[in-house]
């Protein structure tokens, strides 16, 4: 089977990683991909993600058997269902089911209506009534632009200055377009966040290990909101029981509950929890594989990722397959992220040995004209490591990036640090 892999940066580099490993396919295209992808032997082809046709035409002249799509931004622009009227195979949601992730309103309001645990909210267009709701409520509170905004369009505001402040900027100043033409205010939940991911179709859920990320942008969890600065998993210090928990009362009850709306889910649903004193509830919702926790889960996935792909749409429940290896991953990204940065700043990666369990994942490089490494986004690249716990992977982690200089770049340096201390403190 020949596999193509819609978008470029660092999960569909791990999402091609994977798939090239698979017995059962001969050759992964990634569209557009990047040049990183090339050298691990991914054939790039330069359609962009948005270019539904020319994606479409490309997978019939080339006989693809399976296209796996990536963002989000295409998912609820309706690639699925462009592919779907082609006779294609695609595993993805279809543009309404994708609005799970397109209209955080939307989500609040099913799990509303199927008692799926979450914060408390309310939806606001006008910025004096949201600005109003704020004052009245108090701080900690939740400011969420309801459209997509690149992992951005969340502001955790300790003080009600800062919530009128991102009010200001997403309905006043439309910093997030048509992204922030409403917005969902929630309360603040309290406790330690868990990323948990399942491949679902309709009513069939195969659940994956869970991951935690890490998205503020500086130690100790100082600075503002990222798309994610490093993972790991698994969660050591989040039962089991907590776990099986949020798959039986989020992800499996989501599944059914976009069944009975008449939207079924086939893709990745991906819950971002907060596990709270109350039990999980639900932060939000993706209708994607994560990133970075793609480039943390899927190294530690034993089964062939087609197999589950293949499954999963049948509808048959696959048990999965495990190492019982830790991954954890730091992001390194452009100096200004998640404000402005540069672009085209030179970098040098050292090697590393992948047969050890470190990787690197690239999600913003590109080569210049003369054939050298540049940065071409925020985040700009991951180190993946697997360890016999997570003490090790991380030791192994920092040990590669602490031993180079990165101008231009930065990284946190905690990254999963206070889950090794909970945990016990493996060494």
């Amino acid at each position: 089977m020949k596999v193509l892999v819609i978008g470029s940066g660092g999960r569909e580099h791990a999402l091609c990683w994977k798939l090239k490993q698979s017995k059962k396919v001969t050759e992964v295209f990634a569209a557009p991909g990047s040049d990183a992808m090339v050298d691990d032997g991914i054939t790039t082809v330069n359609i962009a993600e948005s270019d539904h046709s020319g994606l479409i035409h490309f997978a019939k002249e080339n006989g693809v058997g399976l296209t796996v799509v990536g963002p989000e931004a295409p998912l609820v622009a309706g690639v699925v269902d462009a592919f779907q009227a082609e006779g294609l195979k695609v595993f993805g949601p279809t543009k309404a089911a994708a609005t799970l992730e397109g209209s955080k309103q939307f989500a609040k309001e099913i799990m509303k209506k199927y008692n799926i645990p979450t914060a408390a909210y309310e939806v606001f267009t006008e910025l004096e009534a949201a600005k109003a709701y704020v004052e009245k409520q108090g701080a900690p509170i939740v400011v969420k632009a309801d459209g997509l905004a690149a992992g951005k369009g969340v502001i955790v505001a300790e003080t009600v200055d800062e919530a009128l402040t991102a009010l200001d900027d997403i309905i006043g100043a439309r910093a997030f377009g048509d992204a922030g033409s409403s917005v969902v205010i929630e309360d603040c939940l309290r406790g330690e966040e868990l990323s948990l991911m399942a491949f679902v179709h309709g009513e069939t859920v195969i659940s994956m290990v869970p991951a935690q990320d890490h998205k503020r942008a500086f130690d100790g969890d100082e600075g503002p909101n990222t798309g994610g600065m490093g993972a790991y998993s698994p969660v050591p210090h989040i039962s089991s029981d907590l776990v099986a928990e949020a798959e039986e009362t989020i992800l499996r009850l989501m599944a059914k509950a976009m069944v009975a709306e008449g939207v079924p889910f086939t893709g990745i649903l991906y819950a971002g929890l907060m596990m709270t004193e109350e039990g999980p509830k639900v932060i939000e919702f993706n209708a994607r594989f994560g990133d970075p926790e793609t480039q943390v889960v899927l190294p530690r996935l034993e089964t062939d990722l087609v197999q589950v792909l293949e499954s999963v749409m049948a509808g048959e429940e696959l048990d999965l397959s495990w190492t019982e290896q830790a991954c954890a991953g730091v992001v390194l990204a452009s100096e200004g992220y998640p404000g402005s940065y540069p672009k085209g700043v030179a970098m040098s990666v050292p090697t590393v040995d992948e047969s050890t369990g470190l990787k690197w994942f690239h999600a913003g490089t590109k080569k210049d004209q003369e054939g050298h490494l540049v940065t071409n986004g925020g985040r700009v690249i991951l180190l993946s490591t697997l360890g016999d716990d997570l003490g090790t992977a991380l030791g192994s982690t920092y040990e590669v990036l602490d031993a180079s200089e990165w101008p231009g770049l930065f990284y946190r340096s905690d990254i999963g640090h206070r889950a090794v201390k909970l945990s016990g403190g493996e060494k």
